[in-house]
C-alpha cells in the first residue's frame, strides 16, 4: 500500500512527539563522530518502536533520510577529484542540517515528516 493510499492519524502525547524529535536530532551525532547521523537515529528508533508508533515512523524516516545523505557524502567526496565534490559536498550538508532542524520541530508539534528525496531503504 502506498503512502498516500494509507491514512492513518496517530495520536500522540507530549513523551511520545518527544522522542520522535529525538529520532531526527539524533543524527547531529554525526556531527561528533563518524556515522554517527545513521546510529544516532538507529538507536532511537530500535528502543522506543515498539512501545511509540509516532517513534516508529519517524525513526524510519529519520533513518531512510540518514541512509540517503550518506549516499550523498560518499558521491560528493568521489566527486571531489573532479572539483564539483567542494561545491557541492557543503551545499548537501547544509540542507541535511536545515532538513533535520524542520523535521525535529514538525515531529514535536505532532505533525507529518516528509524528508525530500529520501530513498526507502526500511519500509
Amino acid at each position: 500500500m502506498d503512502d498516500n493510499q494509507k491514512v492513518e492519524i496517530i495520536v500522540a502525547d507530549k513523551d511520545q512527539r518527544t522522542w520522535a524529535m529525538f529520532c531526527h536530532l539524533s543524527a547531529l551525532a554525526g556531527l561528533l563522530f563518524p556515522f554517527g547521523s545513521v546510529i544516532g537515529p538507529l538507536i532511537v528508533w530500535l528502543v522506543k518502536k515498539e512501545e511509540m508508533p509516532l517513534v516508529a515512523e519517524h525513526g524510519r524516516k529519520s533513518l531512510n533520510f540518514q541512509l540517503t545523505m550518506m549516499i550523498a557524502y560518499i558521491v560528493c567526496f568521489m566527486l571531489m577529484f573532479v572539483v564539483v565534490g567542494v561545491i557541492l559536498l557543503p551545499l548537501v550538508a547544509l540542507f541535511s542540517l536545515i532538513m533535520v532542524v524542520v523535521s525535529a520541530i514538525k515531529a514535536n508539534d505532532g505533525k507529518e515528516v516528509k524528508y525530500p528525496m529520501a530513498i526507502e531503504f526500511i519500509k
